[in-house]
């Protein structure tokens, strides 16, 4: 499966390892889904994981990026046709734009909402009982 992680999860999923974020951390670790991605997303992650408050290693947090460019999928994208009420929202929706079947993962549904997308904008929560049911099936 190819999903766009918003920040939001990742910094969860880091910090709540048993958690619905905690278990995509998991799955992106484990090869089992590909996050797509592009050069303001990585620089996103890297600027807010590397807050002090949060206490992630540097060397982790480096490895984490690397992980993600080695095994997930950059796009290029094109500009939303309206934008986003917090336009630092607005790479993950036209990452998840670029590429057919990509699913955006957020833990802020509301943020992400645009007439006509083409994107399906699914909570962690959501994301993992589609990942299990399609697993099983």
């Amino acid at each position: 499966m190819k999903i766009v992680l918003d920040t939001n999860v990742l910094v969860s999923g880091l910090l709540k390892a048993h958690s619905h974020a905690g278990t995509i951390v998991r799955l992106i670790a484990n090869g089992r889904i590909r996050v797509v991605y592009d050069a303001r997303i990585l620089s996103e992650y890297r600027e807010v994981l590397c807050r002090p408050k949060f206490g992630f290693a540097k060397a982790e947090v480096d490895a984490l990026i690397t992980l993600i460019e080695a095994e997930g999928i950059l796009v290029t994208t094109e500009p939303l046709p309206v934008p986003l009420p917090d336009p630092d929202d607005e790479p993950f929706l036209e990452a998840a734009m670029a590429i057919e079947g990509a699913i955006l993962v957020t833990g802020n549904k509301k943020h992400f909402t645009l007439p006509e997308s083409p994107v399906t904008i699914l909570n962690p929560s959501e994301f993992i009982s589609l990942w299990r049911n399609i697993k099983h099936k």
